[in-house]
């Protein structure tokens, strides 16, 4: 899916919605244990009840990875469900990849060309060869960790050298990448108060941005401070809308948060103009 396609869903949907799987078998309703692949099964539910509210979803791999193979292969089934039965939902690999040119590559590969998502997060701090990769593919996309909604992100990314905050020096570094076009950033919810100032450096680009709902971000001044003529914004909610219940009914109360959020993203897109 390509970003022509997803501004086109966000319109239609009225929706910039972006549900993370981050599935965790402690969490998920006690009678999906007893499935063959409870991991899948879960995903399954989510997606079903929320798809024609959301226009991408974003399985993180720590939740995956931590149950082996059992886990790799929940994931790669979790991808073929959604390309197969839903395949105008954008897809992130929430993997934080990051390495030399060469491995970057191997990364690229395996969740470009083998299992099929759209787009992949990355940590910036080995530089562009670690990057450039990931933008080489045609529809492929890279999100580029710039300021995350962790308590931690204060240790490094608002460093300052001659005054300029890193965050901003890897947004600005990174328009000057090849395929720089191709580029997406991570902006966490929690740090609303910076989407101007980053905006004024990527006013083009989507920014995806996590920390709505469980970690307190504000949708209103994630929206007032960071959705351009296009809107712009993926913004995800992961255990705010797939953990609501941990009952039987558990897909359709995250249907329930799913919906609350689209209509309030809704009223955004007419208040801007966008739809």
């Amino acid at each position: 899916m390509n970003i022509d396609s997803l501004y086109q869903e966000i319109k239609v949907k009225e929706s910039f919605l972006c549900v993370g799987l981050d599935v965790d078998l402690n969490k998920i309703p006690p009678h999906l244990l007893n499935e063959k692949d409870p991991i899948f099964s879960f995903s399954k539910g989510i997606i079903d009840a929320t798809h024609s509210f959301t226009v991408a979803y974003k399985p993180n791999l720590a939740f995956f990875e931590a149950y082996g193979l059992k886990g790799w292969k929940a994931f790669e089934k979790t991808i073929d469900y959604l390309n197969k039965n839903y395949p105008n939902h954008f897809i992130i690999a929430d993997a934080k990849r990051g390495d030399i040119g060469n491995t970057a590559g191997r990364y690229a590969k395996a969740f470009f060309e083998n299992f099929g998502v759209d787009a992949v997060t990355i940590s910036p701090y080995m530089g562009r060869d670690s990057i450039e990769p990931f933008l080489s593919y045609k529809d492929k996309y890279a999100v580029l960790l710039a300021l995350t909604s962790n308590e931690g992100s204060r240790d490094f990314q608002f460093s300052e050298d001659k005054g300029v905050p890193l965050y901003e020096k890897v947004l600005r570094l990174s328009t000057k990448f090849k395929n720089s076009n191709k580029l997406m950033y991570v902006v966490g919810a929690t740090k609303s108060e910076n989407l101007i100032a980053i905006r004024k450096i990527v006013p083009d680009s989507f920014l995806l941005i996590p920390g709505v709902g469980a970690q307190g971000g504000n949708l209103k001044e994630v929206v007032q401070n960071g959705i351009n003529s296009n809107c712009g914004l993926l913004v995800n909610s992961s255990r705010g809308i797939i953990y609501a219940s941990s009952g039987t009914d558990f897909s359709t109360k995250a249907a329930e948060k799913a919906i609350n959020l689209q209509k309030e993203m809704s009223e955004y897109l007419k208040q801007f103009k966008i739809i």
